[in-house]
């Protein structure tokens, strides 16, 4: 997203100060926050999900783990790992050289976005960029809706943030295939509400299973089908 940052900035007035908004939010809180669950089907752009998704998960949960020499793998072997999955770009109709290396941008006080966002219309599909399973489905203040997922192996953890809402037969434990539509580009968390985009993060499954905490990995030269290694 830097060189769509650099146009609004340009732009100056309104615009200027949308762009400082969106450095300041897009995030991922160090814990999921979750909310008690909807009694009704919620309209698509408000922040919390249809009844049906389950938010009873606690923070603490944890998943099955991949074996023990691949979860002692190294940042270098985890990414030539993701490299070698061939992911999809997890946003429909949008190309490899339309994506912005977003991932060592600034956010506020002295956080690091370590993420890339991928601008898109409202409702654009958001797809599984990984063959797996779908491990939370819930709602945080900064993330919004959010999907977290991960790949056949239990590895490599997806992060889906700010949907504006979810594909309706998305709940935790499901299977899922690459480029499966698992919810759609919006705003919701602490994302500018004028610049729906899908905050979309790579990271390491860390041994003691709690996958909110994983080291990201940088998106951008996989989702570009670069060679680029660590």
């Amino acid at each position: 997203m830097t060189g769509r940052l650099r146009d609004l900035l340009r732009s100056g007035g309104a615009l200027a100060a949308t762009a400082l908004v969106l450095l300041g939010a897009c995030a991922r809180p160090r814990l999921p926050i979750t909310t008690a669950p909807a009694t009704a089907a919620t309209p698509a752009t408000k922040t919390a999900r249809p009844a049906h998704h389950d938010t009873s998960a606690d923070a603490s949960a944890t998943v099955p783990l991949a074996t023990a020499a691949v979860l002692g793998s190294s940042m270098e072997a985890d990414v030539e790992y993701v490299h070698s999955r061939r992911l999809a770009l997890p946003v429909a109709g949008i190309r490899p050289d339309q994506l912005s290396d977003s991932f060592d941008e600034p956010r506020d006080g002295s956080r690091r976005h370590r993420a890339i966002d991928i601008l898109a219309p409202r409702g654009t599909p958001v797809l599984a960029a990984d063959d797996g399973h779908v491990l939370r489905v819930s709602w945080n203040s900064a993330g919004g809706n959010t999907v977290y997922a991960t790949d056949t192996d239990s590895r490599i953890v997806y992060y889906y943030a700010h949907l504006d809402h979810y594909h309706e037969s998305i709940v935790a434990g499901m299977p899922i295939s690459k480029g499966d539509t698992i919810g759609f580009v919006g705003t919701t968390g602490n994302a500018p509400k004028d610049i729906p985009h899908l905050h979309f993060q790579i990271m390491r499954m860390p041994h003691d299973g709690k996958y909110w905490n994983g080291e990201p990995i940088n998106p951008f030269s996989i989702l570009r089908g670069e060679g680029e290694r660590p």
